[in-house]
């Protein structure tokens, strides 16, 4: 997965600076328009206000915090959400836009070297664009829909125990090879630990994967992260509904042209080997892992809810303009954007306020 998706000459995601959209593979919440930015961009803001210094007393003789606001967002592809929530920062605080210092991480090069132009006129508030997560952050990280895609470890359940799924080649009776999947023992004793936390044990035959580099990417955020906060927006269930008899093939899957492999293959030969550099692999997230690795390093757990109602909670009553109606359904629908995708918000150093994504309703469904 790995290889196939972040290899330098072969990746799918290395390879193009934009991979989702109509002309895709994949429609993010991003596709349907700028409204998803400009909705996000009002809660970046109440956290900027949030983190906004306070001027020292007359008697005080401390300095003045750093008055920057780092807007960080990992995954970021060619920038398009970024942009979109620049500009409206911009339009509704100018104040918070002048102070905000942008960062942008995204492994393509192909993406780095597309995000000015996408960017536009608010490229003057990039400050990087790398592979890695600046090393101090103050103010707020993103992750939009990127966990999903981050290599995993499958593993299944068999008499003798828990089993590892590996990736292998076969030769068939023509002379050519194809990719297969063959089962050993596990490569590590953290996926074992991994569902010894979560109480989990699967079902005879039950498989599940285990994403150990989205936790380790958390911890790794959490103390780079001075103040501020995280938003992470993903595919994705509490572990208790992940790893039940509900999802007891797995999550794993491939896109393409807004296509998922299917069909029936057999177990040695599941469909996301198919096209192995030509396809989005992905899995959904274990947020219950992900939410403890957070608070375990350091961060307060500020919200937990589906996309729906995070929207609801940041979106004006009045909206009457029909192009904004009809993007605002496609974030919100039922059994599409608005619940598949989660929203976890976590804080440091800032306590727990009441903020406006989670004002209307904090539920999972």
């Amino acid at each position: 997965m790995d290889l196939a998706l972040y290899d330098s000459d072969v990746g799918y995601y290395a390879r193009a600076a934009q991979r989702s959209g109509r002309a895709g593979d994949f429609f993010t919440s991003v596709d349907v328009g700028p409204l998803f930015g400009e909705l996000l961009g009002k809660q970046i803001l109440e956290m900027a206000q949030l983190l906004e210094p306070r001027a020292p007393r007359p008697e005080s003789q401390v300095p003045s915090p750093d008055p920057r606001f780092d807007l960080v967002e990992a995954g970021a592809g060619n920038g398009r959400l970024s942009a979109d929530i620049l500009r409206g920062i911009r339009r509704h605080d100018p104040a918070v836009y002048a102070r905000l210092q942008l960062h942008l991480v995204e492994i393509s090069a192909a993406a780095r070297a597309a995000q000015p132009d996408v960017l536009g006129e608010v490229a003057e508030k990039l400050v990087s664009s790398s592979a890695d997560l600046p090393g101090a952050i103050e103010g707020v990280l993103i992750a939009n829909e990127l966990l999903d895609a981050f290599p995993v470890h499958q593993v299944v359940m068999r008499p003798e125990g828990l089993r590892e799924v590996y990736v292998d080649a076969a030769r068939l009776e023509s002379g050519d090879w194809r990719l297969v999947t063959a089962e050993g023992a596990l490569s590590t004793p953290a996926l074992a630990e991994y569902l010894a936390r979560l109480n989990v044990v699967l079902e005879p035959g039950g498989r599940a994967e285990i994403n150990l580099r989205a936790i380790d990417w958390m911890q790794s955020a959490a103390r780079r992260l001075r103040r501020g906060f995280i938003i992470v927006i993903d595919y994705g269930h509490p572990a208790r509904e992940l790893y039940s008899p509900a999802h007891a093939a797995g999550t794993l899957t491939s896109f393409a042209a807004h296509r998922m492999a299917g069909g029936e293959r057999p177990v040695s030969a599941p469909g996301w080997l198919e096209d192995p550099g030509d396809r989005d692999i992905t899995a959904h997230v274990d947020f219950s892992s992900l939410e403890a690795a957070a608070t375990g390093a350091g961060l307060t757990s500020l919200g937990f809810l589906d996309q729906t109602y995070f929207v609801l909670g940041l979106v004006d009553p009045d909206v009457s303009d029909l192009k904004t109606r009809l993007a605002l359904k496609t974030l919100l629908l039922p059994g599409g954007l608005g619940s598949t995708h989660k929203v976890l918000i976590l804080g440091k150093e800032v306590g727990r306020p009441s903020l406006r994504g989670c004002s209307y309703r904090v539920r999972v469904t």
